[in-house]
């Protein structure tokens, strides 16, 4: 049974290799000549087997070189992270697409002229030059091209490829923000980029290609729906579902626990009155015995709880709204001490799958029907 490693704290780090890592935060707006500064250092940096968290328009990225295993070493140190996790290379121009991998389908063709740049991943048989330290030791390569100018403008300096997962501490939840990077990386990385809030606040929705049928690994903000209207046929991963495999992840996000409060959280699932009953008479019985409990609701229900702390995800009928925010929420949590939490569902009809993806995993797919 895999299990993952323990992250080794700033602290530990800095003792074990003998140098402290100052980590340096510098602003970039996304348009040159005025970020010239900030990308000549970062490009330097990446360069020298460095490693820099950038803004995506999905969640800040931890990136390195991804044609240097020793660089995605790094980048599975820092993080914390299980080295047969794949991390995804991002590119900023399609015409880098063939040097990473040999066999190209047309549904990639396809796929790309509709969603990049943008926060879609293809999965694809991965070219020799791709080492096995980036793929998590599989034959096949995940690729996006980010729509974030901050990001292309960075990509392009550094020479093009660039590996870069989430950048936050293995199983915390992501980073939409610079300072909550440093809040899990500061002393661990040479520099953050600072571009502000994300747009989007989930990571991409990934594709896989190497099959006879295109199968969704990881749902995003490109929905079920839309890539079926490109492609028209496209399975859908078991572990989506919140099934148990035993395979090698090909995905990030797909075998181990993520983006997870400190927190006990639990979904609860139902008719909304009796969701609200439930969670209702659960944290009643949390503050009479003195445990700090929280409520992840919509805004629609916000006033209906009255014996914790709620936290307001968004409307129910803004999904963009709740996606953006979904994150940032599971930090306050940790933030507030927050002991037991209690979370709605948000079944939302077009990335509600996403959000729900995101919320099963940081309850260890913990749900309770009422």
């Amino acid at each position: 049974m895999s299990r993952e490693p323990e992250v080794i704290s700033a602290g530990e780090k800095t003792e074990k290799e003998g140098r402290v890592i100052k980590t340096r935060i510098m602003k970039a707006v996304g348009k040159m000549p005025d970020d010239r500064e900030v990308m000549e250092l970062s490009a330097d940096i990446i360069k020298n087997g460095g490693l820099v968290a950038i803004p995506t328009e999905t969640v800040y990225g931890l990136a390195g070189n991804a044609l240097d295993p020793k660089a995605s070493g790094k980048i599975y140190k820092a993080k914390g992270r299980p080295s047969d996790n794949p991390l995804i290379v991002h590119i900023a121009d399609i015409k880098d697409l063939k040097v990473l991998s040999p066999d190209i389908p047309e549904n990639a063709y396809k796929l790309a002229e509709k969603f990049w740049p943008g926060p879609l991943t293809m999965i694809l048989n991965k070219s020799e030059i791709v080492p096995k330290a980036t793929t998590g030791g599989l034959d096949t390569v995940a690729v996006r091209m980010p729509s974030n100018e901050i990001a292309r403008e960075f990509i392009r300096a550094c020479g093009g490829f660039i590996a870069a997962p989430s950048a936050n501490t293995s199983g915390r939840p992501s980073c939409t923000t610079a300072l909550h990077v440093k809040e899990d990386l500061d002393g661990r990385i040479e520099l953050i980029i600072d571009g502000g809030d994300v747009g989007i606040g989930l990571e991409s929705t990934i594709i896989d290609l190497t099959g006879a049928v295109p199968c969704l690994l990881r749902p995003g903000y490109i929905s079920l729906e839309e890539l079926i209207s490109v492609v028209k046929n496209v399975d859908v991963d078991p572990v989506i579902a919140g099934k148990e495999s035993r395979m090698p992840p090909k995905a990030p996000g797909m075998k181990y626990r993520h983006y997870a409060p400190r927190g006990e959280l639990t979904i609860i699932s139902g008719e909304r009155e009796k969701v609200i009953s439930y969670i209702n008479e659960k944290t009643a019985r949390a503050k009479k015995d003195g445990i700090k409990a929280a409520v992840l609701a919509c805004s629609e229900n916000r006033a209906c709880y009255d014996s914790a702390l709620v936290y307001d995800a968004g409307s129910i009928y803004n999904e963009e709204e709740i996606a953006h925010n979904l994150f940032s929420v599971l930090r306050r949590f940790d933030e507030e001490g927050v002991q037991l939490i209690y979370s709605e569902e948000f079944n939302t009809p077009n990335i509600g799958m996403a959000i729900m993806n995101r919320l099963i995993k940081a309850a260890g797919n913990k749900i309770i029907k009422v």
